[in-house]
């Protein structure tokens, strides 16, 4: 998928969200038997024996909210619950930073080191995005001869709307040479293998696939990079991080209250992408029915990730005209070159001067549309990235695409359509892939993805 507005997604319409653990709370997670429990032996010397390099950009203080508002209310309401049908941070409003980490399990690791790592990391995650801190003792109340339980920088930081959304990969049920490492291979959903390999992809190795994912979100990046920070030193001696990715400034918007960002291109983005409040269009394009099978990803989701680097130097020297002819919207409003507003459906028929189409056959927003593909349509969540700039100079920058959908599938069919025919092609090289499925969410007292185990 490229960077751009992916035609129309679904229109946006009234209603309310779909059910999901990321329907804001005024509550904090439950004490459910594994909150009871706490964190594993194993999680616990994680964290005493492991470090993890991570920078986050920025800082928020609860004590100044407090002070400013009178009241700890303004905290609360950014938070999310972590228990629920449905992970959070799927439907829930995209928040504006993201931290993205994919996980390889240990090459000694047991079917039960995976369990207990992923019951760990369920009460740390459901501490984190209520507001608190990891383990019984924190970051300053533990013993001053041991490493503190928590890394401490969001010490004073509200929850700030994060959410810890996690996902299986296809080589945890089947590794290397079919290796049923875990004894899960029967398990394995027949859509959950590698993605194809695209017309135009230059992926590394390094920076696709995995055993596992989290993706944490959060309106403050110090939040969202504590997570999985905490998250990473937790999993020390049964998973090591594979690869991660920052992320600023969302290009997508997943609910009607909010406006349509920009990418680095300077275009809107996710125009017409499915929100929370289209609830029809979400059951049927997004969570995994029980008829689809198997039953315990029943009310999960696929979750695709892409890292798309953009030839930012040559755009900016491409002029407005083709600019916007490659996308197929304008610039400035971001309507479809067929005419109206920036909600008004593409005409696709619309001609112009030599009865041409007025949305050339190469833009970026006739070939995404779902009725150039069979109807498929997606829920992105991506997020704009810069890091630094590469050997010539040139900024190593692009957009994090990622999409939640009921089928791999669905991706595949409008991907493939892109790579063969997308004008912007020209501007853009896919370096990084990754299929995870993504569980339904966690029941107070149980785990995440602890159907799949049962």
């Amino acid at each position: 998928m490229s960077t751009h507005d992916d035609g129309s997604l679904g229109t946006p319409a009234g209603g309310t969200p779909a059910g999901e653990s990321g329907a804001a709370s005024d509550a904090a997670p439950g004490d459910g038997t594994a909150e009871r429990r706490g964190l594993s032996r194993r999680g616990l010397l994680g964290l005493a024996g492991a470090t993890v390099a991570g920078i986050g950009l920025g800082i928020g203080a609860d004590r100044a909210v407090i002070a400013a508002t009178g009241s700890a209310s303004s905290a609360v309401a950014r938070s999310y619950a972590f228990y629920g049908a449905h992970q959070a941070g799927i439907v829930t409003p995209a928040q504006d930073r993201l931290h993205f980490a994919a996980f390889d399990m240990a090459g000694d690791a047991t079917r039960a080191d995976l369990i207990e790592l992923l019951q760990d990391w369920t009460v740390a995650a459901a501490a984190m995005t209520a507001g608190k801190d990891v383990g019984e003792f924190g970051a300053v109340g533990g013993n001053y001869d041991a490493p503190p339980s928590d890394t401490g920088e969001a010490q004073g930081l509200p929850a700030s709307g994060l959410t810890i959304t996690f996902g299986f990969g296809p080589s945890l049920f089947r590794g290397p040479a079919d290796a049923d490492r875990f004894g899960l291979a029967g398990k394995q959903p027949p859509a959950l293998t590698r993605l194809p390999h695209f017309p135009g992809d230059m992926l590394d190795p390094a920076a696709s696939d995995g055993d596992l994912c989290i993706q944490a979100c959060a309106d403050d990046p110090q939040v969202a990079v504590h997570a999985i920070r905490n998250l990473t030193r937790i999993a020390f001696g049964r998973a090591s991080l594979r690869w991660s990715q920052l992320g600023f400034g969302r290009t997508s918007s997943t609910s009607t209250t909010q406006a349509t960002p920009r990418n680095l291109f300077g275009f809107k983005d996710g125009t017409a992408n499915v929100k929370a409040e289209e609830t029809a269009t979400v059951d049927k394009q997004i969570w995994v029915n029980a008829a689809d099978g198997p039953a315990w990803m029943s009310g999960g989701s696929y979750l695709v990730a892409r890292r798309i680097r953009m030839t930012i130097e040559t755009w900016d020297r491409t002029i407005l005209r083709e600019q916007e002819a490659v996308i197929g919207r304008t610039k400035g409003e971001g309507a479809p070159l067929s005419g109206g507003s920036e909600f008004t459906e593409p005409d696709f028929e619309a001609t112009g001067r030599a009865e041409q189409p007025l949305i050339p056959e190469t833009a970026h927003v006739r070939l995404s549309h779902p009725s150039k593909n069979g109807g498929a349509a997606m829920l992105r969540r991506g997020y704009n990235f810069v890091d630094g700039n590469d050997e010539l100079g040139r900024l190593n920058a692009g957009l994090f695409f990622l999409s939640y959908q009921r089928s791999p599938e669905q991706f595949i069919t409008v991907q493939s359509q892109l790579a063969k025919n997308d004008a912007l092609n020209e501007y853009i090289r896919h370096v990084g892939s990754a299929l995870f499925a993504v569980p339904p969410g966690a029941g107070q007292g149980g785990y995440v993805g602890e159907a799949l185990f049962a």
